[in-house]
């Protein structure tokens, strides 16, 4: 039986992004993606222009055709902008006790637009990340969830551990904020583990916490525990990053098919 998994987000009409970016890697690490779509944004590698939302009774009707005809494996949260949205989202994974629930907390994207309200983000404490197997912060959103302004590896640790003991969720601390690189941290049942990536010099970086998230809930679909779950994430961002794709005027996407070789991706020598 294939394994499937449900993206929870915001469009990204370049695709770097967002739901495309997540059934990319999702479709790239052997997994059936679906989707449920929270936001229309118009976007590029530059910025955000505008988002429009869907309402909360359409977001719900999206989650009950998944869950009621295809159930996932896995289910990773993306950019949710509003509390009503949070909130039905919140509502759905309890009324059909939804399983390995990664939620990335986007708050702000790689070119710096905010993506999120205030009130959302009290109800994302509130609601939703209480719900979640694995939570993916960058440093500036630990920040915003803790209070704690992160500095070093040890400060790293502080604030995924306070986030760890106060909603009882398993946490990932991205680095690579100019702090240490690629390396993050993951605070879970089992203890501290250090995931120690590979630098990447580029500046396509468009999607990354989409992609990496995705990759998570895409191996927790296939049975990987937290810790190789996230090892093998990092591989593939590793990769995805280091074909060098280079597209956009701003923070490009990365290649998330480059590891998919076979006869209907070469081009045609004839």
């Amino acid at each position: 039986m294939v394994k499937t998994a449900l993206t929870i987000a915001g469009t990204d009409p370049t695709g770097g992004a967002g739901i495309q970016a997540d059934i990319k890697t999702m479709t790239a690490n052997g997994i059936y993606a679906m989707s449920a779509i929270t936001a229309l944004v118009a976007q590029n590698t530059t910025g955000v222009t505008s988002i429009m939302e869907v309402t909360p009774d359409f977001l719900g009707q999206q989650l009950d055709c998944i869950f009621t005809d295809i159930f996932p494996d896995t289910v990773k949260i993306g950019m949710v902008s509003s509390s009503e949205l949070i909130e039905k989202i919140a509502e759905k994974l309890i009324q059909y006790q939804a399983k390995h629930i990664v939620l990335d907390p986007v708050m702000v994207a790689t070119s710096g637009s905010k993506l999120i309200s205030e009130n959302a983000i009290v109800t994302l404490k509130k609601k939703l990340i209480p719900l979640a197997e694995m939570i993916t912060p960058n440093i500036p959103e630990a920040e915003e969830l803790t209070g704690i302004k992160i500095k070093s590896t040890s400060d790293m640790e502080q604030s995924a551990k306070i986030i760890f003991e106060t909603y009882g969720c398993a946490v990932l601390l991205k680095g690579g904020h100019s702090l240490n690189d690629a390396n993050d941290v993951l605070i879970d049942q089992e203890g501290i583990h250090w995931i120690y990536g590979k630098y990447i010099k580029t500046t396509n970086t468009h999607g990354t916490g989409c992609t990496l998230s995705s990759a998570i809930a895409s191996n927790l679909a296939k049975n990987f525990n937290l810790l190789e779950s996230v090892i093998q994430a990092k591989q593939y961002i590793s990769g995805a990053l280091g074909a060098m794709l280079d597209l956009g005027k701003g923070s490009g996407p990365m290649n998330h098919a480059f590891a998919i070789q076979n006869q209907f991706t070469r081009e045609n020598i004839l």
